[in-house]
């Protein structure tokens, strides 16, 4: 379910490609550009297997003056998203929204440090381009496993210089999160966008150094699990249904298909308006978002529909929503 109260149309103007994955795209709405705070996303009709969805893409770098610019990475395997957005040409007429933003910027602090990883980099590029403006203390870590994978980077050193250090692992050079924690003011904010894996890794090293987990600030892109995927099963006994969950589509993709309603708003793993009860498990389930708590993970009395799933079984559910409701 989503809010339709703000969408209009718009024109794909221009892409450009970072490496084989990835590509930015600028988009020009229909009735102008909105200006925008750092950390702000739009949201964008696409079409899987010839249904409508909608998928959210960061705002890259400041506002300009007549389009939007997003970077999206062609994920294998993809739930489509990325895939029907690559095969776009200049020209193409989409849907969107205006700007929305669930990742705000907050001034005041005395340093900033900004970690990303891969196509994590999208919304903190405008942030780091109004500190730097603001003229405060920033460093911007950017991680990613290959070279490749980088987003942005000629765009990222003219604006930041010697404030980024770049960590690519195929080349041995690995980000050490608590080394990088460990010489930053303790009265830092810390901005983090990446895979929900390394926001363990980092609220990890945080724990260890013994610095508050207030001073994080973060959006992950969810797709990042323990485990491989694989079709599972899911049953709602009260409803009489039961889907199966391909690889590559979420477990809230494959209920709404089949006419199951489902809350949902960020489709990230972040919100948990999409938390649906557990009332039986067979096999494990690999949670992967950042909503539920790590005791309520070892629990398995609940799931994020829209990013985590079942290993090697299925799953008994029942859903908040009501038809009388």
């Amino acid at each position: 379910m989503h809010d339709h109260n703000d969408w209009m149309d718009a024109e794909l103007i221009v892409t450009r490609d970072y490496g084989p994955d990835i590509r930015l795209f600028e988009i020009a709405p229909a009735g102008g550009v909105v200006t925008y705070e750092p950390g702000s996303h739009i949201n964008i009709t696409v079409d899987i297997g010839g249904q409508a969805d909608v998928r959210s893409y960061s705002l890259v770098g400041l506002p300009r003056r007549s389009v939007y610019r997003i970077a999206v990475r062609r994920v294998q395997p993809s739930r489509g998203g990325s895939a029907w957005l690559h095969n776009l040409l200049p020209g193409a007429k989409l849907r969107i929204t205006s700007p929305r933003n669930h990742f705000p910027l907050q001034h005041g602090a005395s340093s900033y440090l900004l970690i990303a990883g891969g196509i994590g980099i999208t919304p903190l590029l405008g942030m780091a381009q109004a500190l730097q403006q603001r003229g405060a203390d920033i460093r911007l870590l950017y991680a990613a496993r290959r070279r490749r994978d980088l987003a942005l980077a000629p765009e990222i050193e003219a604006a930041l210089g010697e404030r980024v250090s770049f960590f690519i692992s195929e080349d041995g050079n690995r980000l050490d999160l608590q080394a990088a924690l460990s010489g930053f003011p303790a009265d830092g904010d810390i901005y983090f966008c990446g895979p929900a894996r390394m926001l363990q890794g980092l609220r990890e090293a945080m724990a260890a150094l013994g610095r508050p987990q207030g001073s994080l600030r973060f959006e992950t892109f969810g797709s990042g699990g323990l485990q491989p995927e694989e079709s599972f099963w899911v049953r709602i006994p009260r409803l009489g249904v039961e889907v199966t969950v391909p690889p590559g589509c979420s477990m809230l993709d494959a209920l709404e298909t089949a006419g199951v309603e489902v809350m949902s708003e960020c489709r990230r793993g972040e919100c948990g308006l999409c938390t649906v009860d557990v009332m039986a498990l067979e096999g494990a389930i690999d949670h992967r978002d950042v909503f539920l708590s790590d005791h309520q993970k070892r629990e398995n009395s609940r799931i994020c529909a829209c990013v985590s799933r079942a290993v090697h079984g299925g799953l008994v559910i029942d859903t908040a929503w009501r038809a009388d409701q």
